[in-house]
């Protein structure tokens, strides 16, 4: 780092460099294309950022263009690039999709800024418009990688981007899982690319206890408000489709309880005042999708619930990043029937993780065995006659009993 980068990093409370950060920083320095994995929360974003930055020479134009799935991500990683790029006098603007295109414009042309951050597909389409212009860009990262390169047409949208510059443009691309387009990269943007991956020797993340709590499914919308009211309760809950977060918020507003959604289809101004409604602690839960969340850093986030349980492991692992970042503790939660839970222990069964059964008991949710269901804890009485009956008594007795019935009504009909 340079002596400004080195005096900031101490002052921001950071004494020494994560695995992903040792690893990254010189090898971005020397120019390599890289693919950096690490856990979530592990301080990738530095990794890149800093020996970038370095690199940028300041009033030269649009050098460095972060690519990242969502909005939300492209604003959160535009403030932490801008408070170090400050130091060095460059700008850094974010470009994302579902604001006005045409106010975008005018404040690149005003602000001309050397790091562009922001969505591939506005992106593109900025270019394609010939408003942002690609000949002095020196890099290109795509954060969230495997989210980025996952699906066809995003993954045209990013190689049409990289077309774009330079044939010797750096490229990194960072993600927490690792999938098979990762080890493409040589096939689909032509370069080779050193592989970094610190997930098995990186212990950033803190003590995270995961929970499986039973519930029936007509009992997970109760079941998530008494979570809710728990003391210190702040949760970030995932679900599986947005018309669930829909249908959720509705219920949970209806009972008082302080909650907002996070999803594709709102205004950006409404997604960005939920988000900082949250972070400030004056919600209790901020439900939201695999997509909406990807990459969200919420400083000291006590607990994720699964509302929906995650269709695999790379997305469970995603979403249990929010929590237990950098160190500080936290809890997972997941909502299910016992069929989904069982299917739940196969699907994380690869990762290790520890999991205990949860129940939700006068307010709080403690470890435990599983409660029984009613019908099992309160059997109905049974006579004594009907005890002592054998499996064999019991069929006679069905029998005699069909009989006599049907004897009945044969009578009634002969007496009228």
């Amino acid at each position: 780092m340079n002596e400004q980068f080195a005096k900031y990093f101490q002052e921001q409370g950071f004494t020494v460099q994560t695995p992903i950060q040792k690893e990254v920083i010189p090898a971005l320095a020397a120019g390599r294309n890289v693919v950096g994995l690490a856990p979530t929360g592990s301080g990738k974003t530095l990794a890149y950022i800093l020996p970038l930055l370095e690199k940028v020479m300041p009033g030269d134009g649009l050098q460095v263009v972060i690519l990242v799935p969502s909005q939300e991500l492209a604003v959160q990683i535009t403030n932490v690039t801008r408070a170090w790029a400050r130091l060095i006098n460059i700008k850094v603007q974010a470009v994302i999709g579902g604001a006005n295109m045409r106010r975008q414009v005018e404040k690149l042309r005003h602000v001309r800024p050397e790091v562009v951050v922001g969505t591939p597909g506005r992106i593109n389409d900025l270019i394609t418009a010939k408003r942002l212009k690609m000949h002095q860009v020196i890099a290109i990262v795509m954060d969230e990688a495997d989210a980025l390169l996952a699906e066809e047409a995003s993954r045209e949208i990013c190689r049409a981007i990289v077309s774009r510059a330079n044939a010797d443009v750096q490229l990194g691309f960072f993600s927490a899982t690792a999938t098979p387009i990762l080890d493409e990269l040589h096939r689909w943007f032509g370069v080779q690319v050193t592989r970094i991956d610190v997930r098995a020797t990186d212990h950033t993340q803190g003590a995270v206890t995961h929970y499986m709590v039973a519930v029936p499914t007509r009992k997970r919308v109760d079941a998530l408000r008494k979570l809710a009211r728990m003391a210190q309760m702040r949760a970030l809950v995932f679900c599986s489709q947005t018309a669930t977060v829909r249908e959720l918020v509705a219920k949970l507003q209806y009972h008082h309880v302080p909650v907002a959604a996070l999803i594709s289809g709102i205004n950006h101004q409404d997604r960005a005042h939920a988000l900082s409604s949250f972070r400030k602690g004056q919600l209790r839960l901020l439900l939201t999708t695999d997509v909406a969340a990807r990459g969200l850093d919420l400083p000291g986030l006590p607990a994720v619930i699964n509302y929906d349980i995650a269709r695999d492991l790379r997305t469970y692992v995603h979403r249990v990043g929010r929590t237990g970042r950098m160190g500080a503790p936290g809890m997972v939660i997941n909502l299910g029937n016992e069929h989904q839970l069982r299917s739940f222990r196969q699907l994380i069964r690869p990762n290790k993780y520890t999991v205990v059964d949860g129940v939700i008991v006068h307010g709080e949710l403690v470890a435990g065995k599983r409660s029984q269901s009613p019908k099992n804890k309160h059997p109905a009485p049974v006579s004594q006659k009907t005890q002592q009956l054998t499996a064999n008594g019991r069929r006679k007795h069905r029998k005699k009993r069909r009989r006599n019935q049907k004897n009945k009504g044969v009578r009634r009909k002969k007496q009228s």
